[in-house]
């Protein structure tokens, strides 16, 4: 696996130590603060900002093990930025038995934390209902046999945006992915400006999903960046991010309850 590309100046990028995890969960909490899909699954007026905590700990440790959590650090040790991705894996290939004992184990993990803290304002009916709206649109767009390089956290302390920091983050995996000749994918629920952001880093649109209970909606949007060498598509994707001039900290994808 190819070591981490350099960082922007005074800027240092590593793969998620122990050490870490508070400091890079509370950049997740400060960055999804105003994020419409967690305003759409949480109840903001019973959040726990505790059972959040504890909830992301089990979760950021689940993919130190099983996936690939990148931290951005300031010159002081600040966490600037955290960008958490999933591997890819053969769309035909079954469940191991290790990865079996994992679902499990993070799902006992998760009980327990919901014993002890309750639900902290997650919306459980809306939860499930984006659980099956995401594996249902994965279904339907995922068709490359060897998988995807999934991103299903990226975020940026308020105070460190703007400075290419989620860029130089994503950068570590798209260096994996092109190497391999595997495609990227990730979930938006901002249409404006975020996916015009994403096609400047050669994703493209591919489908949107609406998470509707009856008393709100809530809309993803996935896009996909191709491997190198997908001919029109790749070249599609380039010319539609021309003139876009947003900054890719601006993004906020995705955040686990």
């Amino acid at each position: 696996m190819a070591n981490p590309k350099p960082a922007p100046s005074k800027l240092e990028i590593t793969k998620l130590a122990a050490t870490d995890i508070d400091a890079a969960i509370t950049t997740i909490q400060l960055a999804f603060a105003d994020d419409p899909f967690a305003d759409w699954i949480y109840d903001r007026s019973k959040f726990s900002p505790k059972r959040n905590h504890a909830s992301l700990t089990i979760r950021m440790k689940w993919g130190m093990r099983n996936g690939h959590i990148y931290v951005a650090h300031t010159p002081e040790r600040k966490c600037a930025g955290v960008a958490m991705w999933v591997g890819p894996k053969p769309l035909d290939e079954k469940q191991t038995w290790d990865d079996w004992w994992q679902d499990w184990m993070l799902w006992f993990r998760q009980l327990g934390m919901n014993t002890r803290f309750g639900r902290g304002g997650l919306k459980v009916k809306r939860y499930y209902l984006w659980k099956e709206s995401q594996s249902k649109l994965q279904s339907s767009v995922w068709t490359n046999p060897e998988g995807y390089w999934f991103c299903n956290i990226l975020a940026i302390h308020p105070d460190c945006q703007g400075k290419g920091i989620g860029k130089a983050l994503m950068n570590q995996v798209f260096d994996i992915a092109d190497s391999e000749g595997v495609p990227c994918y990730l979930e938006s629920s901002k249409l404006e400006p975020n996916v015009k952001i994403y096609e400047k880093m050669r994703f493209r649109f591919v489908k949107e999903v609406k998470c509707d209970d009856g008393d709100g909606v809530c809309t993803l949007f996935s896009m996909i960046r191709d491997a190198p060498g997908k001919g029109a598509e790749e070249e599609s994707s380039s010319e539609s991010s021309e003139g876009s001039g947003k900054d890719v900290d601006a993004v906020i994808d995705a955040v686990t309850p």
